[in-house]
């Protein structure tokens, strides 16, 4: 999953196994040696916790590719901030397992086998949550404890052996305490009435029913082979009690109804689900997470993106400078009237002042002083990303045709004031303006023929299924916006990202702000949503952190000083967000790379077939 998509980049690779496992590793290696490979391209470290640190630490390092605990992925998160090394994380998970009152239980039982009790559930995509429709609990319960007591434990290398060991005495003793802590918080345990060896660290496959939504077991990674029961009653209650998670890995739906299955599926926060069926993996299929259970994809096209960088940036539009000439430039700064106005903030599609009650001067290059902007806070940032939240589901299911058309009309309305904000651009910056209206326009016209053309793909799995990888939103975004190009940075990297589903908190150049306060009139008359699109002026570095450390934002693009990366990126880790640093000024990126930085591939498994 790893090693193959890098070697296919032109990558040379260091893999570290886990320190429980790591025979098979060597393994591989001999392997490599038999194939050819020369030396040098695939290098094998064993070692412990330590070994893994100093892999990480080490300034020869570009890239790292991990798959593990949630807890690790944060501190490698923490330790790579500000190193510029790309990362992709396969961290934890707390799958959820619905069942449908119309499901075939038999074909269900046998899922929740395979699901929880494979590899005696040390599995990070482990269907640990089992969700069933309270019409068909009691009997789903039934047969599933009738098959528990059918499960073999003993010896994994013997073939009529379901269940092995649990990889070390420490997670025994994990499991062992957690599904204690169930108990003592009003959970029913149930296991078979057979024993389990008692040398080795073996632990029975174990159910535990009368599970709250909010208690540990349900929301904490046991990494055992312990199944956490609730019931739900509506479809609706379904998907809020399997997005009820921090994690956001893999789901199982089951159902006879495919319009059913296919809905629920595209609405839990996962990455992968898998339809009457589970643990179905292909490297022709993207495999990775949502929310704390990480960020990039392991298999497909998209899998291969994470091994694989651009070697330049292209030149924007607006580097092609035009001559400070034009007429309509000069005429129109005597038509604007004499007023002395401090620009607000733009918080749930309502100009707002700042809760500091603060504001700025905002000075020409030649220091003559232009306006004022407000100083946004910790306050107002809360207020836009609740309010960005507050959108968020209904712009992600707006029709991407009517996402389109509100953005073709956002651009429309700009080219109705292109002169007015060129105007603005050139008392900001001493640049042409004109040159980057007529590129901020170009780049919102693009975003809106996106809106509907972004489309996934069909993976040709080897099975009798249809496997879907649909491009979905990250959710909420915050957008530190660069010094320079205040108006394309803006159309570019907001209007892809709004094209594609997010919802956005932007906080604009910090040398050029009057440009986004003014771009809040043209969102007012163009249909945007209320809270879709949020502006919050202050200052951009310390409101970065604030995005940063703030768990309800899902992703952070800050084009910043270099300095700065590693403060972002570091408080990033609390909830596991997506991270994108871009430089401070100069050219933006392509509209392929930011589509991609703002959407996540879900695949979605439909097995067909009698």
């Amino acid at each position: 999953w790893k090693v193959a998509p890098a070697l296919a980049m032109g990558n040379t690779v260091v893999l570290k196994p886990a320190e429980w496992t790591p025979l098979t590793a060597l393994l591989f290696a001999e392997i490599c040696t038999q194939v050819g490979l020369p030396p040098g391209v695939v290098n094998i470290l064993t070692g412990d916790g330590q070994t893994g640190a100093a892999l990480v630490a080490h300034p020869g390092v570009d890239k790292i590719a991990f798959t593990g605990s949630t807890e690790v992925g944060r501190q490698i998160r923490r330790a790579t901030a500000g190193s510029g090394k790309r990362l992709s994380l396969e961290l934890g998970g707390k799958s959820p397992f619905i069942v449908f009152e119309d499901a075939d239980l038999d074909s269900a039982v046998e899922g929740v086998v395979d699901a929880i009790w494979f590899n005696q559930g040390q599995v990070c995509c482990a269907g640990s949550r089992l969700l069933l429709q309270e019409g068909i609990a009691e009997p789903m319960l039934a047969r599933l404890k009738a098959r528990m007591e059918k499960l073999r434990v003993g010896n994994p290398l013997d073939k009529a052996v379901d269940m092995g060991a649990i990889i070390g005495p420490v997670q025994l003793q994990k499991v062992e305490r957690l599904v204690q802590q169930g108990v003592a918080e009003g959970a029913e345990v149930w296991q078979p009435s057979w024993a389990v060896p008692q040398e080795g660290c073996f632990y029975p496959p174990t159910l535990l029913t009368r599970v709250a939504p909010a208690s540990t077991v349900a929301q904490e990674e046991i990494f055992g082979p312990v199944l956490a029961a609730l019931t739900f009653r509506t479809p609706e209650e379904a998907v809020r009690l399997a997005n009820n998670t921090r994690y956001g890995l893999a789901a199982s739906v089951w159902s006879e109804d495919i319009n059913l299955a296919l809905d629920i599926a595209t609405q839990i926060k996962a990455g992968t689900v898998w339809i009457n069926s589970t643990n179905l993996f292909d490297a022709a299929a993207g495999f990775g997470g949502y929310r704390e259970s990480g960020f990039g994809r392991e298999g497909g096209k998209e899998g291969l993106w994470e091994y694989a960088k651009k070697k330049g940036l292209r030149q924007p539009t607006a580097a092609k400078a035009r001559p400070k000439t034009s007429p309509t430039l000069r005429n129109f700064p005597p038509s604007l009237p004499p007023i002395d106005r401090t620009a607000k903030l733009f918080i749930g599609g309502r100009q707002v002042r700042p809760d500091s009650g603060y504001s700025r001067v905002v000075y020409a290059p030649n220091g003559q002083r232009l306006g004022e902007v407000g100083l946004g806070n910790r306050k107002d940032i809360r207020n836009a990303v609740e309010a960005a939240r507050g959108a968020f589901e209904g712009w992600r299911r707006t029709p991407a045709y009517q996402r389109a058309q509100i953005l073709y009309y956002l651009a429309e309305n700009l080219s109705e004031r292109a002169a007015e904000f060129a105007w603005r651009i050139e008392a900001q910056t001493g640049q042409d303006g004109q040159a980057e209206v007529e590129a901020a326009l170009e780049a919102l016209f693009a975003a809106a023929a996106w809106a509907d053309k972004y489309e996934g793909a069909v993976h040709p799995t080897p099975l009798r299924s249809v496997t879907l990888a649909l491009p979905e939103p990250i959710g909420v975004m915050g957008l530190l916006c660069p010094d320079d190009q205040p108006l394309l940075a803006l159309a570019q990297l907001a209007g892809l990202a709004l094209a594609l589903g997010n919802t956005l908190v932007v906080v604009p150049s910090p040398q050029a702000p009057l440009t986004a306060t003014d771009f809040y009139q043209v969102l007012e008359t163009s249909d945007v949503p209320a809270g879709t699109f949020n502006i919050v002026t202050g200052e951009r570095d310390q409101l970065a952190l604030t995005l940063a450390e703030h768990d309800d934002v899902d992703a952070v693009w800050y084009a910043g000083p270099r300095e700065d990366w590693a403060p972002v990126e570091r408080a990033s880790a609390g909830n596991m967000k997506r991270t994108w640093t871009l430089p401070v000024k100069g050219p933006l990126p392509d509209a392929d790379e930011i589509l991609r930085q703002a959407s996540q591939i879900k695949n979605i498994w439909v097995p067909y077939g009698a």
